[in-house]
């Protein structure tokens, strides 16, 4: 009893983490349309929302655990072709490079601020991954997986950004996006920037699960 008060407590934590986050990014996103009446970062909100995604699958599969195991496999498969979206929005500091508005402060507080609910959705549902799988998995495959999906996710960030591939394309472009995945992982040498965005990225990313799995431990203790 004492374990599933804890469990609910840290999703409603979770939940709400995540709701000041994303009404803040909705919030500032409103500010600058009412200011400029420009809409050009409505993307945003595109972005957030294939964010949402994996998350929203971990989400229904911690709450449904009594599921096939091939049922629990295609559904984590699908989890997997969208996490990268999550942490993509981070990347999205981009579009400034070329931003001389007066408002330049806003949009990157704009996007700073869908690029943290991004991550915290990204890093949510990794939680929820590693909860998922627990009773099939030993703590150092658990691991060894949850490093291994970090890396994968940054370079899946990369062929996003970079190759300007989405999720859907395992479906709508199967074909040229497997050559390009191919073509990156059978040349390293002469592709040095997926290889050293992929690594610094990963690390990246491996930093900040590993300070909200602190967090969360240090929650459970308490």
């Amino acid at each position: 009893m004492e374990q599933i008060k804890e469990l609910s407590f840290n999703k409603y934590s979770a939940l709400s983490i995540l709701f000041i986050a994303l009404s803040s990014s909705f919030f500032l996103l409103a500010v600058k349309m009412k200011l400029t009446h420009a809409y050009h970062y409505l993307f945003l909100v595109w972005n957030i929302f294939l964010a949402v995604i994996p998350y929203a699958i971990t989400t229904y599969l911690k709450r449904n655990p009594k599921r096939y195991k091939l049922s629990m496999v295609l559904w984590l498969g699908i989890w997997l072709l969208f996490l990268p979206n999550a942490p993509y929005i981070v990347t999205d500091f981009v579009h400034l490079q070329y931003n001389y508005s007066h408002y330049f402060w806003l949009d990157a507080l704009i996007i700073a601020a869908f690029a943290l609910s991004g991550l915290l959705l990204f890093y949510f549902s990794l939680l929820d991954f590693n909860k998922i799988t627990a009773k099939y998995l030993s703590y150092k495959t658990s691991l060894y997986t949850t490093v291994t999906i970090l890396f994968a996710s940054a370079f899946g960030v990369y062929l996003g950004r970079y190759f300007r591939y989405n999720s859907w394309d395992i479906v709508s472009n199967p074909i040229d996006l497997i050559v390009d995945i191919f073509h990156l992982l059978t040349n390293p040498k002469s592709m040095t920037n997926p290889w050293l965005f992929t690594i610094i990225f990963g690390l990246f990313l491996c930093g900040g699960f590993w300070i909200i799995k602190t967090l969360e431990q240090q929650n459970l203790k308490h």
